[in-house]
């Protein structure tokens, strides 16, 4: 657990702040309660989120009745020191509806997001150089080597797209970009520096230089 909060002021709203639930992984918003210096304590304590009930004037911890608890990840205050950020793990829905979240939104990661955690793993592998990992031997052989690779699995997927199937295509599409995430890291990129690129090209005032 990541806590970022150094002084909470529970006296704007009569020992009270908001807490945002945001789930750490799929980054969607999940719902909002409120909670005072008991029920920030409990959270802390158990790992597991702990309100306070304005209805019923009384902690709740979110999940002890239904199962569906909030693991915490980590906890962060605003520039106000009066709004916390609660990002978690959650377990099965979080609404007492029954929906994902309590704005009947699905919680499902965008699998985008999971380029973002490849290329933090490259990275540590490329910090690390574990033996027995197939990426550390790839940073072990060089830019050459590694450039050479990212060709390799191009043309395996440009062969895929004009005479293999749409599977295969993917498969080895997967293998091309794999092998381009090492070889940025390499030459201390990311993968974002290509996304960013492609956002600068969207812009209907760029020109090709």
């Amino acid at each position: 657990m990541q806590i970022n909060v150094e002084t909470i002021d529970f006296e704007k709203m009569d020992g009270l702040v908001p807490a945002i639930i945001q789930d750490d992984k799929t980054l969607k918003v999940l719902m909002l309660g409120f909670m005072n210096a008991e029920a920030y304590q409990k959270t802390i304590e158990t790992g597991k989120v702990t309100f306070f009930s304005r209805s019923r004037q009384t902690l709740w911890t979110k999940g002890e009745t239904s199962g569906n608890f909030l693991n915490v990840v980590s906890i962060s205050n605003d520039c106000d020191n009066d709004t916390l950020l609660i990002k978690v793990d959650p377990v099965g829905p979080v609404c007492h509806t029954g929906a994902d979240t309590c704005w009947n939104e699905k919680n499902e990661a965008n699998p985008l997001l999971f380029l973002t955690y490849l290329q933090d793993f490259v990275e540590k592998r490329h910090e690390e150089m574990p033996e027995g990992s197939y990426t550390t031997s790839l940073f072990r052989d060089g830019i050459n080597r590694m450039a050479q690779k990212v060709g390799e699995e191009a043309l395996e997927a440009v062969i895929e797209a004009t005479n293999g199937t749409n599977e295969r295509l993917v498969y080895e599409g997967s293998d091309f970009l794999y092998h381009l995430v090492v070889l940025l890291t390499a030459k201390g990129l990311r993968i974002e520096d290509l996304a960013k690129e492609l956002q600068v090209r969207h812009d209907p005032t760029w020109h090709k230089h």
